[in-house]
Parts: C-alpha cells; structure tokens; sequence
C-alpha cells in the first residue's frame, strides 16, 4: 500500500523536524500529540498522534493503548 503525505500514519514515530516540507504543508494546522519530556523519555520527541482536532488525537493514542495523560498536544504548523 502507498501512503500518501497527508496519511498521519506517515508522521507517527518520528520527529516534527523530520517532516518534508510537503509534509509539513499537508499537515499544516493539525494537532499533534508529543509525548512530554521527562528525564527518563528521549529528549528527541516523536509524534504519536496527528488529526484534525485534539479530540482525533486523543482517540488515536487510546487506540493504540498509550495513556493520553502522558502527552501535550499542539498544532503544527507550515514550517
């Protein structure tokens, strides 16, 4: 199957500063979940969700059995 850049599926696991620009524009202004940063977490933070909305962003971490509470969400933008 070929993903396309606007698949989130794409963008879980990596860093937001690994987006192409292509990415970053097909997913300019949607919401990303990060985990938060603690000594015992990498300092370098991947995506574990992206959606529309936070409430998508929420559903997709349940989905995939991580704890909601353990992330910050933030939209992301073009650049």
């Amino acid at each position: 199957m070929t993903l396309s850049a606007k698949d989130p599926r794409q963008a879980l696991g990596r860093h937001p500063g690994s987006l192409t620009l292509g990415e970053r524009a097909a997913w300019a202004g949607h919401t990303v979940a990060l985990e938060i940063y603690t000594p015992a977490t990498l300092p370098l933070r991947r995506i574990e969700a992206i959606g529309d909305s936070l409430g998508v962003c929420l559903r997709v971490l349940r989905e995939r059995g991580l704890d909601p509470r353990r992330f910050e969400f933030s939209f992301l933008g073009p650049e």
